[in-house]
């Protein structure tokens, strides 16, 4: 028998009706029964990205579908915890209510900061306050999400432990680093052992993440920006491709190379 929709489809409750019928044994979703925590993770880092995806693109009717899918996400965690007896999703909003209450005390109290700067810095202290009370046995890294993207965690890594003083001084020794690391990738290539190779790349990798710190870059939107620049100027070389009648399987490197020139001198007009 199918189950009657929620009295106002459009509030929290009504989404949490939604799910919770979803989720029901009798007469809910086969596919949403099967799921675990472990199965919807991909999906909550998929719609995340997604939204990102929408903001970057400018594409406001996108980014409400796109907010509403991730909402739907925390919404279905909270539904799995609430029925294995952790917690439900109203304790997720008090949750994070206290948290931002706690962490803003120049709004909700009488605490003085005058600009963004000075509230990030607040931000981290009541952050490593947070962690003290916890436990005093954790590692400064400990609460580094795992399961974070690898520059981005590269970058966290580094800034955390940068407080603690384990830093190069400055972005000049940052380079020197990262010279002898890309020798030390050619020396791991000139043995073929591909596991060293992984290694050293990986070193680099870390050193790169380190230096976009220093000056103030999040790695993960450099790289990005990087991707779309090349997408860009790749899907040139294939139009050009088109006009002149030819698979670009036929083009020579040479040819693709000029074409990749017009198209940094298309971007500049």
């Amino acid at each position: 028998m199918a189950k009657a929709p929620p009295a106002d489809p459009g509030s929290i409750e009504g989404l949490l009706e939604i799910m919770a019928a979803l989720r029901d044994p009798d007469g809910g979703c086969p596919w949403d029964l099967e799921q675990t925590f472990a199965t919807i993770a991909p999906y909550t880092i998929e719609e995340a990205y997604e939204v990102a995806d929408a903001i970057f693109e400018a594409d406001m009717a996108g980014l409400k579908d796109e907010l509403g899918d991730l909402l739907f996400q925390v919404v279905y965690h909270a539904r799995m915890a609430e029925e294995a007896g952790h917690f439900d999703f109203h304790e997720v909003v008090n949750s994070i209510s206290n948290k931002m209450l706690r962490r803003h005390p120049h709004v909700f109290g009488e605490a003085d900061i005058k600009s963004a700067e000075a509230q990030t810095r607040n931000w981290e202290e009541l952050k490593a306050q947070e962690r003290d009370k916890a436990t005093k046995t954790k590692s400064l890294l400990d609460d580094i999400p795992k399961a974070l993207p690898a520059l981005t965690r590269a970058e966290k890594i580094t800034k955390r432990v940068a407080r603690v003083g384990f830093d190069w001084q400055s972005p000049e020794t940052v380079y020197d680093k990262l010279e002898e690391e890309i020798t030390e990738v050619r020396e791991a290539a000139a043995t073929g052992d591909r596991a060293a190779i992984q290694d050293e790349l990986g070193d680099v990798l870390f050193v790169a993440a380190n230096l976009c710190r220093k000056y103030g870059i999040d790695p993960e939107a450099a790289l990005a920006g990087t991707n779309r620049k090349f997408a860009a100027r790749f899907a040139f070389i294939e139009a050009e491709a088109r006009k002149q009648g030819r698979p670009l399987e036929d083009l020579v490197l040479t040819e693709m190379d000029e074409l990749w020139e017009a198209a940094k001198t298309h971007e500049r007009r």
